[in-house]
């Protein structure tokens, strides 16, 4: 990303207009400085040049961006207005979902989650992310439909499987809970499911786990 970053910065200083502010935008998310990168993005795609579905996909990377800086509010602004130009898609809804998610505004979250999968049955973010809210609700019998039919789907999902540990712990499997978050935790040891495994494992005998 730091080579992408100096090519983007030489390409705008040689003409290269959008396509080099969208290249080093996204360069600066990668870097570390998503609210950096979100603001590019978002000047963009409000600067008049994009139009429809274009548009649509650079908001949704600036909302992608706002939701690592710990930015819901903006991140809902974002993918407000790329709904308004494509509003059955289903990776905007499921990023409206984590935005109104983090806002603790679980009925929101949870129409977007339905709008969601009744568009595309199969994706496994949106089940995982919908048993958590189900999870925080007390509806466990309803998180934990949900999660099996995630795993169902990938077994080797380490959120999945992170989420599947919570919600036994919650019901009392403290042996199925450890297997679920060792197994996410060597899934992929760099991940932030992994990181959310091992905090766990930790919390697991010495105290409440991390919801």
């Amino acid at each position: 990303p730091e080579g992408a970053e100096a090519i983007a910065t030489s390409w705008q200083a040689t003409g290269g207009g959008d396509a080099a502010i969208h290249c080093q935008a996204l360069a600066a998310i990668a870097t570390g400085e998503p609210e950096a990168g979100a603001d590019m993005l978002e000047k963009l795609a409000r600067g008049g040049k994009l139009q429809g579905l274009a548009r649509a996909v650079v908001l949704s990377q600036a909302a992608e961006a706002r939701l690592i800086a710990d930015q819901a509010t903006e991140a809902l602004k974002d993918l407000n207005e790329a709904l308004a130009i494509s509003p059955d898609d289903a990776d905007l809804l499921i990023g409206r979902a984590n935005a109104n998610d983090a806002l603790s505004r679980s009925g929101d979250a949870m129409d977007d989650l339905n709008q969601a999968l009744l568009l595309d049955p199969a994706r496994a973010d949106a089940l995982v992310l919908r048993a958590s809210v189900w999870r925080r609700m007390d509806m466990l019998d309803e998180a934990r439909t949900d999660i099996d039919k995630a795993l169902s789907l990938d077994p080797e999902d380490a959120e999945a499987l992170v989420e599947r540990g919570i919600l036994r712990q919650r019901l009392g499997d403290l042996a199925g809970a450890r297997q679920d978050w060792t197994h996410a935790r060597d899934l992929d040891p760099n991940s932030d499911a992994a990181e959310l495994a091992a905090q766990n494992l930790t919390l697991l005998d010495s105290g409440p786990p991390k919801k």
